[in-house]
């Protein structure tokens, strides 16, 4: 397999533009390589063929950044994880706000009834009707609540005994989810105006997993089952829905899979996020190659010995089943590893491999985090790098003091 940082430049010439970029800057730090960034965007365009990509904005995190995709042709609108943090959108001026969880938030559910723009702007999603009941007693003003439903996609089989993809939705079968569409439109004071659908054990797992090809052969031919399976049976919950009511959307997909559910007919646009960045997670898929654009720098701070170096902090674990792959790995310069006794530290990472000999105290080791937007709740600002410079410093959600989870 190609490697991640195989592009036009190469490793060396990368290192050396980063350090060039950042020599005024003391690390830890994090970086956005913006031509980088705005190659994934036009990539992710370019897969989902005319259909409009919905931001993910928990793999971004910073809404200079957002604001710069949705200038992108090809672009329209956001996928928010918190209600709080759809407001908050909503009411920095983003006009198309799609909460993809349910939410227990009173105090928001409160503050959308009460807000004729937010309510206008801001779609909740739900996928049981005590949600609405939550709403509904969290109310506070008789503005109408715009209401996403989301089928569960996973993939079952042996009668349901065996179920592939995420926990999410309880809601499987079409004539389910037209139910729950009833439910929404008898109900005063919602109106039903979305569906979703995220197929996580097709977007979100890797089919080309370096050194293990009986696993990734067996992930491809699972994926291949479920698609078929999964266009078939949104295909019939769209319709089942559209005797109900007519949706303005359906939503689905995600990086790993983007050109595959902007392909179905039913679909009206694709969902991504993780792409922009490209963490290592989305090394090895078969479908894209992106180009990672996001990266941390730490500082070398001891050399306890032969063939080891020391930096500055480093415990930015991913989230998921906990496992060597939610661990961020040194990229630059290479040669560098874990170690496998002590892996990324809290207050202090140690660093192995022959590269660790040419480092000096205070030489910036680069990092890739495991996923995309958790990366950005370890820093306050993201320096967004062209060639050998920053060109802009641009908070993140935590720079601007909103800690949304």
């Amino acid at each position: 397999m190609t490697p991640a940082f195989a592009h036009a430049t190469g490793p060396s010439a990368d290192r050396a533009r980063y350090d060039r970029a950042t020599a005024r800057l003391d690390a830890p730090l994090a970086v956005v390589d913006l031509p980088a960034f705005d190659a994934n965007a036009a990539d992710l365009v370019r897969r989902a063929g005319g259909k409009p990509v919905r931001v993910a904005t928990k793999s971004v995190r910073s809404r200079a950044l957002l604001e710069r995709v949705l200038e992108h042709g090809g672009f329209a609108g956001v996928m928010t994880h918190t209600l709080a943090e759809s407001l908050w959108l909503a009411r920095s001026g983003f006009d198309d706000v799609l909460l993809a969880y349910p939410s227990a938030d009173r105090a928001g559910f409160a503050e959308l009834s009460s807000d004729a723009r937010l309510a206008r702007a801001v779609t909740v999603t739900v996928d049981d009707p005590v949600q609405l009941s939550l709403i509904d007693r969290a109310r506070t003003g008789r503005q109408e609540i715009r209401i996403c439903l989301e089928l569960d996609v996973s993939l079952r089989l042996l009668g349901g005994r065996v179920r592939l993809g995420a926990l999410r939705s309880p809601v499987h079968d079409p004539d389910r989810l037209a139910a729950l569409a009833r439910a929404v439109v008898r109900r005063p004071g919602f109106r039903l105006v979305g569906l979703m659908a995220y197929e996580a054990h097709v977007a979100g797992v890797a089919d080309a997993v370096a050194g293990r090809p009986l696993y990734s052969a067996a992930v491809r031919a699972m994926q291949r089952v479920a698609r078929r399976e999964l266009a078939a049976r949104r295909a019939a919950a769209v319709r089942a829905v559209r005797e109900v009511a007519e949706p303005e959307f359906v939503n689905g997909g995600g990086t790993g899979s983007v050109q595959y559910t902007a392909a179905e007919a039913a679909v009206t646009e694709v969902a991504a996020g993780s792409g922009l960045f490209a963490p290592r997670l989305f090394d090895h898929y078969t479908s894209f190659r992106a180009r990672p654009a996001a990266l941390f720098a730490l500082p070398v701070v001891r050399r306890p010995g032969l063939g080891v170096v020391t930096v500055l902090g480093g415990g930015y674990l991913a989230s998921g089943a906990a496992g060597p792959d939610r661990l961020p790995a040194p990229c630059l310069p290479e040669g560098l590893r874990l170690s496998a006794r002590e892996g990324a530290g809290e207050v202090q990472t140690p660093l192995l491999g022959h590269a660790a000999d040419d480092l000096l105290i205070g030489d910036k080791v680069w990092f890739r985090h495991a996923k995309a937007g958790e990366l950005c709740e370890r820093f306050a600002a993201l320096h967004l790098v062209e060639g050998d410079e920053v060109v802009a410093t641009v908070p993140t959600y935590r720079g601007e003091g909103r800690t949304f989870l």
